[in-house]
């Protein structure tokens, strides 16, 4: 039980520090040297910044984004699945994504290195959808594409991506523990559109469009 413990210990370190490396921030500060968070909605997340810069350097924060999200849930897999016979039938495996998973959004959402002012975790937590089971996938990205290129809200599909989650993860494992996981980690979407939310309740939320408008993003 001590090695468990341990490796959940260094888990949780890392995840948590592959997701504090949030690509908005990074590339807008340190290669344009002009803060995403200082523009638009304030928020440290691909909307935000493809609206603010736009440009190729978009492709490096998607990229960013998705790869630490990537290695955090195969983190999980290898530190909680072990390399013991029956590693990929063995249900530490799929805990081990989900709480990979989870570490790395809460470090990209409240990324310490940033005063803890980071994304909303859209990005991220569709790349952790897709490695952890691609039917929990199809639902979470399925209804965010119909919903974000029906309406034009990238929030809304967003809150469809945080409230679904759940529900995806209990349909296909129905385990307690993991949906004690993914309600946490819908939670922390929806929560950090809560301002989104009530913009779209008021009617006056911004719509997207591939046309970069400086300074005017909400989502």
């Amino acid at each position: 039980m001590t090695e468990f413990f341990f490796r959940v210990a260094v888990l949780t370190v890392a995840a948590y520090f592959l997701g504090c490396f949030n690509g908005a921030v990074i590339v807008s500060k340190y290669i344009l040297r002009d803060d995403v968070r200082n523009h638009g909605s304030g928020n440290a997340g691909l909307t935000n910044f493809y609206r603010t810069f736009g440009g190729s350097l978009t492709a490096v924060v998607i990229l960013t984004d998705v790869l630490k999200a990537v290695v955090a849930v195969w983190a999980g897999v290898f530190l909680l699945g072990g390399f013991a016979p029956g590693f990929w039938g063995d249900d530490l495996v799929v805990y081990g994504k989900y709480w990979g998973g989870l570490w790395c959004m809460l470090g990209h959402m409240f990324p310490c290195m940033f005063q803890f002012r980071g994304g909303k975790g859209i990005l991220s937590g569709g790349a952790i959808a897709i490695m952890i089971d691609w039917r929990v996938a199809l639902v979470v990205w399925g209804g965010f594409l119909i919903l974000a290129v029906a309406t034009k809200y990238v929030s809304l599909g967003s809150c469809w991506a945080g409230a679904s989650f759940p529900f995806a993860t209990w349909f296909v494992f129905h385990d307690p523990i993991l949906l004690v996981l993914a309600v946490i980690m819908g939670g922390l979407i929806l929560w950090k559109h809560r301002e989104n939310i009530k913009r779209l309740l008021a009617g006056n939320e911004s719509k997207f469009s591939l046309r970069k408008k400086k300074g005017v993003d909400k989502a």
